[in-house]
């Protein structure tokens, strides 16, 4: 397993650290104090453009495998970052048309990261040209082990730029995809308001305007964004693969944060890295919704440095970040426990951004493994190196062990994007919420979840959350059908099939091309504003302790063969259905007509789970966060204690720690922050059981 840190030596010469004598000295001593954390990888490389190439044409990297050789003799191997999303003052000023333009037509300026427009073919020339001279350079160094291609791309609302260069590849792009004009008037519905156009340069970009775009219009815009991205990307990859063959390359994501098709970007890189928010937000569910969501982008053909199956968190917060109002620290304890959220969610590789706190620039009070000063008696600094020392014991056990989901939640970029449009039926309604209102109730109870397309094969699952799926291709709601059909368990929900890809309402009712497999037809859905309610009466064998509300939006649903299972408790709609199943071919098909409070999902999820046998992989208290990662029979549990006081957890039967040797059982309480990483004792493994056997 790979541990490590982000580490950026050009901030570490004479005149912020070495002498006049040696401007480089203070690389050796932060290569000491890496390995004795047990740090064996750095990125390093991902902001160094105008070190490496002070004038158009001069290369100079020699200092990098100075750096590398350093890091050599101790050891510690290198992940090499392409430079790309910085580039030097010098070519923004040769160059002013690389520089993004806003959709008020107004000219972002060079002097920082991300000045750059991504269709410009000006800027990939000489993006190419650096990374082609970098990979010629450096590849072949011994240590390097992998690339990552540059460095959170479409962050800082960079995703989408209104150059000229744009707009041309912006009418290519349509053309491609359309053929002709008059299929183009027509799959966008130029008609309305009379936009037709008559040839491919009268397509507007979707700059500011007097009133709002057409939608249709948008999400194609939004698709054109993401693809340019992605081509970006793939063409440094292409570069780095004919370069470098045995180096596999990534780039860091976050979770669906940027506007860009995240599972589009996995398919051009061989292994998925991401950048976590342990130090923004501490509710474990919201982070291992992230970890979850990013892990599940790349399922197959993965190829990381070590071979291992894994993905790598390569910007994991070592502290606090700088951009909030109060800028708080990380506890004590905390790093350790989220570095364990994310190795027991399968990831291979952990580096911590960054290794020590920069004296220059933006950043100097960004949370680092290491302050200004080194003093290897720093706090985090000990936490890091107890993790370090842990992972050397674990990562025997850990190889090609994987996490296995019988759960899914879909998710669809090009439905979020639609989502997000103005002029929606409710724009108090929020699809990550509404998601994480499912995830949480999985979560909470330790079920494991994978996201995926609807595009994907769905088969492997026994139960797939499709919450709501605005805009439904067609294609993607036969496959939906086909899981059902197959005997899977599908859990629709409210605002499904409103729209096809282009952006057309269905005229066969809602929702879209799934009203035979949900058993019942949407007539009219009501939004209500936050703090209206209507509620839930439930029938049959629903199990519920509560008063259940019925919020932001409900469907009102005329029933064909579905059987009813809750309805609305007033309004003119009042016994109404508003939650069905329908049993279609050998499964069965849900449907969920509103959204509802975070013990509703609760109950849904024990009502599922009996319906699906699920089982959650522990008996634990609540407040437990449990994962597995397995291979071959062999189950290597993860029990996280994300509470400030221990929990008490009771043993059936004797469990093996890695951690500490000790075998467990009856009565044990886990620390505040506490881990434990186990496995059934060698000894005292029991007949496979149909429920979980650990603990209560």
């Amino acid at each position: 397993m790979y541990f490590g840190v982000d580490y950026y030596p050009e901030h570490w010469v004479h005149p912020y650290g070495g002498t006049p004598d040696k401007p480089e000295a203070a690389w050796e001593r932060d290569a000491q104090l890496m390995a004795k954390a047990g740090i064996n990888v750095v990125r390093l490389g991902e902001y160094a453009w105008g070190l490496c190439e002070r004038e158009e044409g001069k290369y100079d990297f020699a200092w990098l495998r100075r750096v590398m050789d350093i890091l050599a003799k101790h050891e510690i191997k290198v992940v090499l970052g392409t430079p790309t999303s910085a580039p030097p003052v010098w070519l923004a000023q040769k160059h002013p048309e690389i520089l993004p333009v806003d959709e008020c037509g107004l000219r972002k300026h060079e002097g920082t990261r991300r000045a750059v427009c991504l269709a410009s073919d000006v800027y990939w020339e000489y993006a190419k040209k650096i990374v082609t001279e970098m990979a010629r350079a450096l590849g072949d160094h011994p240590q390097a082990i992998a690339w990552q291609i540059d460095n959170d791309v479409g962050g800082l609302q960079t995703e989408a730029s209104f150059n000229e260069e744009s707009r041309r590849e912006w009418h290519l792009w349509l053309e491609a995809k359309y053929q002709t004009i008059a299929r183009l008037n027509d799959c966008l519905g130029l008609s309305y308001w009379g936009q037709v156009v008559t040839s491919w340069d009268q397509v507007p970009m979707p700059k500011r305007t007097p009133t709002m775009h057409n939608p249709a219009l948008l999400l194609d815009w939004s698709r054109f964004c993401s693809d340019t991205i992605v081509q970006f990307i793939k063409m440094q990859a292409d570069v780095l693969h004919e370069l470098c063959p045995n180096l596999p390359v990534t780039t860091n994501l976050r979770a669906l944060q940027r506007l860009f098709d995240h599972f589009d970007m996995a398919e051009v890189v061989d292994f998925v890295s991401v950048e976590t928010k342990t130090a923004i937000t501490g509710r474990s569910s919201e982070l291992a919704a992230d970890i979850d969501i990013l892990r599940s982008l790349k399922k197959q053909h993965i190829r990381t440095p070590d071979g291992d199956c894994g993905f790598w968190a390569i910007e994991q917060k070592a502290g606090q970040v700088n951009w909030h109002d109060v800028n708080s620290l990380v506890r004590p304890g905390i790093l350790r426990l989220f570095t364990y959220q994310l190795i027991s969610r399968g990831a291979s590789g952990v580096l911590y951004y960054h290794w020590r706190q920069p004296r220059i620039g933006n950043e100097k009070f960004y949370g680092a493994v290491l302050p200004h000063h080194l003093h290897e008696d720093n706090r985090v600094y000990r936490e890091i190196s107890q993790i370090g020392e842990e992972l050397r014991l674990l990562a025997p056990v850990l190889q090609d062990t994987k996490v296995v989901p019988e759960v899914c939640i879909l998710y669809s970029h090009e439905n979020d994007w639609a989502l997000q449009q103005p002029m929606q039926p409710n724009k108090h309604f929020n699809l990550r919420e509404h998601i994480q209102l499912l995830y949480n109730a999985l979560h909470d109870r330790n079920i494991p979840v994978d996201f995926a397309r609807p595009t994907e094969d769905l088969s492997k699952y026994r139960l797939v959350f499709a919450p709501s799926l605005h805009l439904m291709a067609g294609g993607e709601a036969d496959l939906l059908k086909l899981y059902v059909q197959n005997g899977g368990t599908l859990v629709g929900t409210f605002n499904t099939g409103l729209v096809d890809e282009h952006h057309i309402a269905p005229d066969t009712g809602y929702p879209h091309d799934l009203t035979d497999v949900f058993g019942l037809e949407v007539l009219e859905f009501d939004p209500l504003p936050p703090g209206e309610e209507n509620h839930l009466v439930f029938k049959g064998n629903f199990p519920t302790n509560h008063m259940h509300p019925a919020r932001l939006w409900c469907d009102i649903i005329e029933p064909k063969e579905c059987q009813v299972v809750a309805t609305y408790a007033k309004d003119f709609y009042a016994g109404r259905p508003a939650m069905t199943v329908n049993p279609f071919g050998l499964g069965k098909a849900v449907y969920l007509g509103t959204q509802s409070h975070q013990l509703f999902y609760y109950d849904l999820v024990a009502w599922l789970r009996q319906m699906c046998n699920l089982h959650p992989l522990l008996k634990v208290p609540d407040t437990v966060e449990v994962s597995l990662r397995q291979k071959d029979g062999t189950k290597v549990y993860f029990l996280l204690n994300h509470q400030n006081s221990s929990v008490r957890i009771q043993f059936y039967q004797p469990m093996h720690d890695f951690l500490t040797g000790n075998t467990f059982s009856g009565n044990y309480d886990l620390p505040p922050h506490g881990v434990l990483v186990l496995d059934e004792h060698p000894e005292a493994k029991p007949e496979p059981a149909t429920e979980p056997a650990a603990a209560v």
